[in-house]
């Protein structure tokens, strides 16, 4: 695989019970950052791997019934992470900026979607699909917000269904095969289901030679994975497949314990991330 440069940096946080997501889990409130990837291609450019939370979440979630999201997720976006703030902070040069790969649509990965409105947008055609579709109220509930995805970027979308299929090295089993986004195989997106309509992760290898599986929210915590410990089915069950979220997180555990060298990334798990930052602080 073409190595590329990669960066794991929040984009605000949001604040809620933890045992939502994790069988045995406090009942107290516990806060969990939005993560984006910020992946630098040799030759293409700079690619965001979702794009965290942005004052546009507070602008869509101000009627009702998108309020009721906002309500059940109290988000905090600080000055620092607005979006002019958030790149110079971390010294991204918006013009190299070359795509938006997605993992999924919920509002706190795509509220910033609108800033890159004219990049080619990476996504599942089934994700997208069902932030179209369906009444306000019904979206609300499974974590959409059509207002965050301008309509003019489904022009812009180009969908993991139709990319070539491509093997993946031995470091992610047993996960085998990804879809080629750039057509180099730098950048394979790896289909992880049960969390929501079109839940897809990203598989690539770091300059260094560091495999990185981002899994999105197939798990919240890394903790999930190396216990094999869900959600209760409530949780899983209110926005996707619980059988298959299940499987997905088997799948997880089974890589986390058979390839020491893989670095599996949940998109909202500071403990992770700092594992990360601490063997790579590139």
């Amino acid at each position: 695989m073409i190595r590329v440069g990669f960066r794991w940096l929040e984009r605000g946080s949001c604040r809620h019970p933890q045992v939502m997501t994790i069988k045995g889990g406090s009942l107290c409130p516990v806060d969990f950052p939005a993560l984006v990837g910020v992946i630098e291609h040799p030759s293409r450019g700079t690619f965001l791997f979702d794009t965290g939370y942005d004052p546009a979440f507070i602008k869509a979630t101000e009627p009702f019934p998108e309020r009721l999201y906002r309500w059940t997720t109290p988000v905090e976006i600080g000055a620092g992470e607005q979006w002019q703030a958030w790149l110079a902070r971390h010294a991204i040069d918006e013009s190299q900026l070359a795509g938006l790969i997605v993992s999924h649509f919920h509002g706190d990965h795509v509220a910033g979607a609108a800033r890159l409105a004219q990049l080619p947008m990476y996504c599942a055609r089934a994700g997208l699909d069902a932030l179209r579709s369906g009444s306000r109220f019904a979206r609300v509930r499974h974590g959409l917000l059509a207002a965050l995805v301008p309509q003019a970027m489904d022009a812009q979308a180009r969908f993991f269904e139709d990319a070539a299929e491509r093997p993946l090295p031995s470091a992610f089993a047993p996960f085998t095969h990804g879809r080629d986004l750039l057509g180099d195989g730098s950048l394979l997106a790896v289909e992880l289901p049960g969390h929501c309509a079109g839940h897809w992760g990203l598989a690539f290898v770091t300059k260094d030679g560091q495999p990185v599986l981002l899994c999105g929210d197939a798990v919240w915590s890394g903790a999930a994975i190396a216990q094999n410990r869900p959600p209760p089915r409530v949780t899983t069950a209110l926005m996707g497949d619980t059988a298959r979220y299940r499987a997905t997180l088997a799948q997880l555990h089974h890589a986390h314990c058979h390839n020491s060298e893989l670095a599996i990334l949940p998109s909202h798990c500071p403990a992770s991330a700092a594992r990360l930052r601490g063997s790579d602080a590139g």
